[in-house]
């Protein structure tokens, strides 16, 4: 069995992480780290693990195989920096600390982005990952096949709408029912944080590729799932582009190319990510969706893990949507 720990268990990628490992086949939870909830039963923040775990949490940590790294952005290098982590452990980290290529080196850790269908190879053989962004992981699905193929020759265009808990658990003017509800907003208009990381995975499959990532997130009246619609301007064969990305896609078993339009409900509550290509007025337009909370976080996370202990990457994933 793997040990696991989770550092940040309070929290809503923490409280997933934990879902997921409790009813995995390979895994035995050694410890769930809190600061602000140690001393308390689990299941006295995650309701909903009532009758499937009696751990508490705790502040302190113990030496396990795979540590998951679940505390907010900037918070994953300093609790590294206060608490030496054995070289046996295998870390996965689920902020943006590590993601980008000029922060990847930690001591002597050196952390691989962790996009299976991008960096399967290396992560089967990596000590330490930086889990992917949410909407980093949502819109690159829609657009790796195309830098594999060098065929992104035009500026890249994406709105994408992403739930609340998108925003993690502490309460803002934005995340409150009263305000998220019945309302949609954009923010961070051309500047989030996600975009050094595509860009960087686009330029690693298309070194050639400099055109413009232009990105507008927006804020959805629903609590989990993205839904991206990105476009590129220029001539495509349709049948061409679908075959490409039902080629690149055939062994990871989480991204199927759809021939129907899809929406958030059909991927929510899974590790999948569902795509859909259309090709109108000359332009090429990619709908992407995902659930923030795994295959955006915490189920790419585990699907990570899988790969580091040679398991098979499905395991513990073989989740059911609900599109009611």
């Amino acid at each position: 069995m793997i040990k696991a720990g989770i550092i940040g268990g309070a929290g809503y990628t923490g409280g997933e992480t934990l879902r997921l490992l409790l009813h995995h086949p390979e895994v035995k939870i050694d410890f769930v780290q809190s600061d602000s909830q140690a001393g308390k039963k689990v299941y006295e923040t995650h309701h909903d693990c009532f009758g499937a775990t009696e751990l508490k949490f705790q502040k302190e940590i113990s030496e396990v195989d795979v540590l998951f790294l679940c505390k907010g952005h900037g918070e994953s290098k300093k609790f590294l920096e206060a608490n030496p982590i054995s070289e046996k452990t295998k870390i996965i980290d689920l902020s943006t600390d590590f993601r980008h290529k000029a922060h990847s080196q930690f001591k002597n850790r050196k952390f691989v982005y962790g996009l299976p269908e991008l960096n399967k190879d290396q992560i089967k053989t990596a000590k330490s990952i930086a889990n992917p962004g949410c909407f980093a992981t949502c819109i690159q699905l829609a657009l790796l096949p195309l830098a594999q193929d060098q065929k992104l020759n035009s500026d890249i265009h994406v709105t994408a709408t992403t739930g609340s808990t998108g925003a993690g658990q502490s309460l803002s003017e934005t995340s409150h029912f009263s305000w998220r509800s019945n309302n949609q907003s954009a923010y961070k208009i051309l500047e989030h944080q996600h975009e050094t990381e595509i860009v960087e995975s686009l330029n690693q499959l298309q070194g050639s590729f400099g055109k413009q990532f232009l990105f507008v997130p927006q804020r959805g009246a629903f609590t989990r799932g993205i839904y991206s619609v990105t476009h590129l301007n220029g001539t495509y064969d349709l049948q061409e582009i679908t075959t490409l990305f039902q080629n690149y896609y055939q062994s990871h078993p989480f991204v199927h190319v759809t021939p129907f339009d899809i929406d958030v409900k059909q991927v929510a509550n899974t590790n999948n990510c569902f795509i859909h290509i259309l090709y109108k007025k000359d332009n090429l337009i990619i709908v992407s969706a995902i659930d923030n909370m795994i295959k955006g976080a915490a189920g790419q996370a585990v699907q990570n893990m899988n790969l580091m202990f040679d398991l098979n990457e499905t395991t513990g994933l073989n989740l059911k949507p609900s599109t009611f």
